[in-house]
């Protein structure tokens, strides 16, 4: 296992300060506020230590209110709202400097059968042949811009399927985007728990969920500066298990954008064909005035 993975498992690992009241702490980011997927990762941690193992989660629908202090700790405070015989539902509030500055509700439930089918998987390129974040980003990024976003992103394996953002800036295409993701390093043992593997995709679900809104408008984004924004909000839908150390495909588009905001919504397969998670955000998304 990578330091850079340990690392993010540390931040996981929320410090219990009463029954239903964690603690966590940040890690650095490229811009100057908490990474909305480390907090939303962090929130369902605090979740889900409240319900039993034998109920996973299956959905959570989360708003992002104020910008996160990557200086200071987040306090998570949990609401136990239901505990019926199939579904468990709670709420978590992030709280710093004395006021919200995260809300989400999450749903757990108990294995059991029913009706089954999906769609077919897209086609993408095999992860092994596409170029590492460490290979990519310095050809389309300046030095510096380049290693610390290489190093926000060291604990995952991430690959795009075709140019990012910043790598067509001026050339609006589809709206389209696909990345390949998996840790970096294996999790077994004390570290296999299926919670641990849907906060870790929901940590990395928030990465590139908006770039296929970039490029329909041939802006690079965030990491060159040409445009600027945030999440608004975050749903995410569990549909079957996974292995967040294993491969899983980030298929991603915009199917609007408008109102100074863009939506984004994604699907996550893993490598063997079935539909794992269904993602949507909306983020706002605005040209710098000059």
């Amino acid at each position: 296992m990578s330091r850079e993975l340990q690392d993010l498992l540390d931040l996981l690992d929320l410090e219990r300060v009463e029954e239903d009241i964690f603690r966590g702490t940040s890690r650095s980011a490229l811009v100057p506020r908490v990474f909305g997927g480390q907090v939303a990762a962090q929130a369902l941690v605090a979740a889900g230590r409240t319900v039993p193992d034998s109920r996973p989660a299956h959905s959570l629908h989360a708003y992002f209110l104020r910008p996160g202090d990557p200086g200071v700790p987040i306090v998570y405070t949990v609401d136990r709202i239901r505990d019926g015989r199939s579904f468990t539902t709670r709420r978590v509030v992030a709280v710093q400097h004395g006021q919200p500055i995260f809300h989400l509700s999450a749903s757990f439930q108990a294995y059991e059968e029913g009706l089954e089918h999906q769609v077919g998987m897209v086609a993408a390129p095999d992860p092994e042949t596409l170029p590492t974040a460490a290979e990519a980003l310095p050809l389309h990024l300046p030095p510096d811009v380049a290693r610390r976003l290489v190093e926000a992103r060291a604990a995952v394996d991430l690959r795009y399927a075709d140019l990012p953002p910043w790598g067509t800036v001026g050339r609006p295409r589809e709206p389209r985007s696909q990345v390949w993701f998996r840790t970096n390093g294996k999790l077994d043992g004390e570290h296999a728990g299926s919670l641990l593997h849907l906060c870790l995709a929901t940590y990395v679900s928030d990465m590139t969920l908006l770039d296929s809104v970039l490029l329909a408008h041939g802006r690079g984004g965030w990491a060159v500066g040409d445009v600027v924004g945030a999440s608004l909000d975050h749903a995410m839908w569990f549909h079957r298990p996974f292995r967040a150390d294993e491969w899983l495909l980030y298929d991603q588009e915009s199917p609007s954008a408008g109102g100074g905001r863009g939506l984004g919504q994604g699907r996550i397969w893993t490598r063997d064909g079935k539909l794992a998670v269904t993602v949507i955000q909306e983020g706002v998304v605005r040209v710098p005035r000059g």
